[in-house]
């Protein structure tokens, strides 16, 4: 009998133990770790920031779930991992002892780096519910007395889709009260240009973000490096192409939401061979760490370095469908091992993604993400919009139910009209 131990509860953890369980021997123990006794779905925390749901409509207690599918848990969270020893401390004093390790733990929001960055300083955050809710109750004060708003993601950041997401669905509440027109804003971008992503762009994701911030009177500034955030006011210096600085802002707002850059998590930074300066976990081509190897890692956890130089950095995000195929690639291999035999499913590492803008949207594909692709689509419409609402829907069902068929493949690439995504 072999315990296989997974560490985080969020879209890649819980993907994991599902898969995991459905994949293990009968006599095999499966255990989840995390910091909290709820499921969140983070992609719809932009509607919560605005108040279009509630932490209940996106949030499923765990244990419940999990206890269906004879999976253990422990909400007490991990203080450290000691891969030597096979053990996790856990944040309450007990000891897990594992046989099997998969870190799927998500990020560590890297506030500290820039002066009045985050939550408890000067600005908004839609990364975790409770940032959301927080959001939403600056937003309800906000749009009583509506000012300048400046959105986006400073330098090292990796995930610049919801920052783009959170932009335009604070336009669209805006035109529904009718006081859009007192609201000037500005999106502000470590990204070389509009549309980027972190992948080099996708389709022709420039031309259509770029459109769609006009057409919304949406200023923006790119090759950004984010100096300090006062209470009231954000210091920007532009860059030019080779990174030098081109020029200063000084942008005065009412309302202020930037995407921090990511770290790993403190229970694995730092720890030699397995994670980088960044506490991001190193995997081989089976998603295994070459130094630990009954340590697997999927999600944002991984470390993945930028395929380009950028003026000012810029992180990979590390997608919903991408993580899905890190964790179907991860229980085959642990399976795998557990029968005598080698690692050998590599992930596909294809991105899907619906970025829902309040009324309407636009959808990417990238086969692989990471250039050059076999797949390189856009598209937009109201369409979006509607999708990515059904997505949440059946998503949460999935949660709430404990069903282990993979929601991305299933329900985004029939709605994209993409009938195989293999390679």
């Amino acid at each position: 009998m072999a315990h296989i131990v997974i560490l985080g509860a969020g879209l890649g953890g819980l993907s994991m133990a599902f898969a995991m369980r459905k994949a293990a021997r009968q006599d095999d123990r499966v255990t989840v770790v995390s910091d909290s006794a709820f499921f969140h779905f983070v992609p719809s925390n932009p509607w919560v920031a605005v108040n279009w749901r509630t932490r209940g409509d996106v949030s499923v207690e765990l244990k419940p779930v999990l206890d269906k599918k004879g999976i253990g848990f422990d909400a007490a969270g991990a203080k450290r991992v000691h891969p030597e020893r096979r053990e996790i401390e856990l944040a309450d004093g007990k000891v897990l002892a594992y046989d099997f390790l998969v870190i799927a733990t998500g990020p560590k929001l890297a506030f500290d780096e820039i002066e009045g960055l985050g939550p408890q300083a000067n600005t908004a955050s839609i990364c975790h519910i409770d940032h959301a809710e927080q959001a939403a109750r600056k937003w309800a004060e906000f749009v009583e007395t509506p000012g300048p708003i400046v959105v986006g993601a400073v330098q090292g950041a990796s995930c610049y889709g919801p920052a783009y997401e959170y932009a335009m669905i604070m336009d669209a509440d805006l035109r529904r009260r009718k006081i859009r027109d007192r609201v000037a804003m500005t999106f502000v971008t470590a990204e070389p240009y509009v549309g980027h992503l972190g992948l080099g762009g996708v389709g022709d994701s420039k031309g259509m973000l770029e459109s769609a911030m006009r057409e919304h009177d949406i200023k923006w500034i790119c090759n950004a490096k984010t100096t300090r955030i006062e209470a009231d006011k954000i210091f920007v210096t532009e860059c030019d192409d080779l990174g030098q600085e081109r020029r200063r802002h000084e942008l005065p707002f009412r309302f202020c939401m930037m995407l921090p850059a990511f770290k790993g998590v403190d229970a694995v930074a730092g720890i030699d061979k397995l994670t980088n300066a960044r506490g991001f976990v190193f995997i081989d081509e089976f998603q295994r760490n070459p130094t630990y190897r009954e340590i697997y890692a999927v999600g944002v956890c991984v470390a993945i370095a930028p395929q380009e130089t950028t003026p000012v950095p810029t992180g990979v995000p590390k997608t919903g469908f991408m993580i899905e195929s890190m964790v179907s690639a991860t229980a085959e291999n642990i399976r795998a091992v557990l029968d005598g035999r080698e690692p050998s499913t590599r992930a596909t590492w294809n991105a899907i993604c619906l970025a829902d803008f309040g009324d309407r949207g636009v959808a990417f594909v990238a086969l692989p993400q990471i250039p050059p692709r076999n797949l390189n689509w856009s598209s937009e419409g109201k369409w979006v919009h509607v999708a990515k609402i059904g997505f949440e829907k059946y998503f949460m069902h999935r949660m709430r139910t404990g069903a282990t068929e993979p929601a991305y493949e299933r329900i985004l690439l029939d709605l994209l009209g993409v009938k195989k995504l293999k390679g």
